[in-house]
């Protein structure tokens, strides 16, 4: 094989795996925009607006991955802030209150329910 084919079939194989590796639905909610919000699902959109939107605007990839399109559990949201991952900072009770966290969790959650589709969409 030569060296111009083995070039070839590495960015092929490259090209496929990023392919794969990414969402057809990167930036759009898996249930759509929200039609309403409770009290507190509005307390963790501010909450979302102060210290998440600089890295997930809208909940779509920016400087961190889309959120809005991974069915995560609130509990593992809650964990992930907490803890941080990778290039993701970790938020302590001085910066995230365990009630804002809550109500950060139920938010992102909400941001995928299907629930919260206006009738017909």
């Amino acid at each position: 094989m030569s060296w111009s084919s083995l070039s070839l079939t590495g960015l092929s194989a490259t090209l496929l795996i990023a392919i794969g590796c990414s969402s057809a639905r990167r930036g759009e909610p898996v249930a759509g925009p929200l039609a309403s919000l409770s009290n507190e699902e509005r307390t963790g959109r501010t909450v979302f607006m102060q210290a998440c939107y600089q890295c997930h605007p809208g909940g779509m990839a920016g400087l961190g991955p889309a959120i809005n399109d991974k069915p995560l559990p609130e509990w593992l949201v809650k964990m992930q802030v907490r803890q941080g991952l990778g290039a993701m900072p970790s938020f302590d009770e001085s910066e995230i209150s365990e009630s804002d966290l809550d109500a950060l969790a139920a938010y992102v959650s909400a941001m995928r329910s299907s629930e919260r589709l206006p009738p017909g969409d």
